[in-house]
């Protein structure tokens, strides 16, 4: 992920987390997409192999769009954190909206092997 690519889609992950929209952190996001509630998750490139075993699975079997983004300590910079691995949208507008962004960048199906790409579907 590039320079204004990379603005762009935190710029919204920012809005997200400001409204209320999104949820951080792996357990977080778990179980958001248990209960059916998440609509997108942004992934750090460079997750642990850990973490991306805990959330990839259940995200690639409700079916929840997964986009790949910035490094851990740029996505939780933007969250307060120290570092994040992962960011649930909850909002589906926004989550559109961040789609429509990366389209053509990056999207694809979540790999079975711990292979984090995107999803393109809702």
């Amino acid at each position: 992920m590039h320079g204004e690519l990379e603005r762009r889609l935190l710029g919204l992950v920012g809005l997200g987390l400001r409204a209320r929209h999104a949820v951080v952190g792996v357990s977080r996001v778990r179980e958001a997409a248990r209960r059916r509630r998440l609509a997108l998750a942004i992934v750090a490139r460079d997750a642990s192999r850990h973490s991306v075993a805990k959330v990839v699975p259940i995200l690639a079997a409700k079916r929840v769009a997964v986009v790949v983004g910035p490094d851990t300590a740029t996505l939780g910079r933007w969250a307060g954190r120290e570092s994040l691995a992962v960011v649930g949208i909850t909002d589906r507008a926004l989550a559109r909206g961040i789609s429509a962004l990366v389209h053509g960048a990056q999207l694809d199906r979540v790999g079975r092997q711990g292979a984090c790409r995107t999803t393109g579907g809702e």
